[in-house]
């Protein structure tokens, strides 16, 4: 299995741009709309893509920042588009997992007004903790929780941080009062200070910390443990259902050409294999992934019913 996917990931970087049937693609500047606001990791790995594909390409590819409604002011003006390659989004995978759930008025179908082209990155979260709660473990959280008010931080209503506690809760069986923040940067600085005591945070945003001894490490939200962290135990460990990673993924309006999804598809998995991309994300615990299409449709497909179940039993719902 090893040997496959090493030759498969050779085969991929070793292929030229004219691979697929797409000869006059680009014939203008492409643009990368990114729903949110300039700064952390989906940007900066939508700068890291546009800056390789434009070098790929010899053509510019830049990057566009529509921020608002969590994601969906950003992610509607590139359905807009014309579906014809040279407006592409880079979008977190959980606005297009939850957000169809979290609001009243669903803001767009994202397999039917979308076309996944690749999963391009995934990192994780970490249920963190001050020092002054009096809990080593994920067991020995849940006890404290059922027994003892909490309130945990999120970076907004609605957000992953939020969605993520939300989801605990449910197959723990436990209960919490949320803290919204906005955003990571005041979020912290409460939770470092033990103003709010918990929260789920970017595995990255931990690793100093926790080493410092200024927050504790629970639990990792994904599947498999962080290199980063690899003695800190998954969440999937105590709770096997559980599995919450944080992807990222370039789609394009659903009606893209299939020569040119499949040139964009080839290029993208090409470029978060490159040893550059993983030396500039990895010691930010972002690792390229690079899917086929197919494989990021079916991801999409499996956690749009999960994150219903969530969001329904947590009562959340954005108008």
């Amino acid at each position: 299995m090893m040997r496959l996917v090493m030759m498969t990931a050779l085969a991929i970087l070793a292929a030229g741009p004219n691979a697929a049937s797409a000869d006059n693609y680009p014939s203008r500047v492409v643009k990368i709309i990114v729903p949110i606001a300039p700064g952390g990791p989906l940007d900066t790995v939508a700068r890291a893509l546009a800056e390789t594909l434009s070098e790929r390409f010899k053509q510019t590819f830049v990057v566009e920042n529509r921020p608002g409604a969590g994601g969906n002011i950003g992610i509607q003006a590139g359905i807009a588009a014309e579906p014809d390659g040279h407006t592409l989004i880079v979008v977190a995978g959980s606005m297009l997992t939850t957000n169809p759930s979290l609001y009243k008025k669903p803001p767009f179908d994202p397999l039917f007004d979308l076309r996944p082209i690749s999963t391009l990155t995934v990192s994780s979260q970490t249920l963190a903790v001050h020092p002054s709660l009096p809990v080593n473990s994920l067991k020995d959280f849940v006890a404290f929780a059922k027994n003892n008010p909490v309130g945990y931080a999120t970076s907004g209503y609605g957000t992953p941080s939020h969605l993520t506690m939300e989801y605990l809760n449910m197959l723990a069986g436990i209960s919490g009062t949320p803290v919204s923040y906005r955003g990571l940067s005041p979020l912290m600085v409460d939770l470092l200070a033990g103003q709010v005591k918990v929260g789920f945070v970017a595995t990255a945003g931990v690793i100093g910390h926790a080493r410092e001894g200024k927050l504790k490490a629970l639990a990792v939200s994904s599947g498999r443990r962080s290199q980063m962290m690899a003695d800190v135990p998954t969440i999937a460990e105590t709770y096997p259902e559980f599995d919450v990673d944080s992807y990222i993924l370039l789609v394009a309006p659903a009606r893209v050409p299939e020569p040119i999804a499949a040139l964009l598809e080839q290029e993208a998995r090409r470029a978060v294999l490159l040893p550059s991309f993983r030396e500039k994300f990895q010691p930010r615990d972002i690792m390229g992934v690079g899917s086929a299409a197919a494989d990021s449709r079916a991801w999409i497909a499996r956690e749009l019913p999960q994150w219903f179940k969530v969001i329904k039993a947590a009562n959340i719902q954005v108008n």
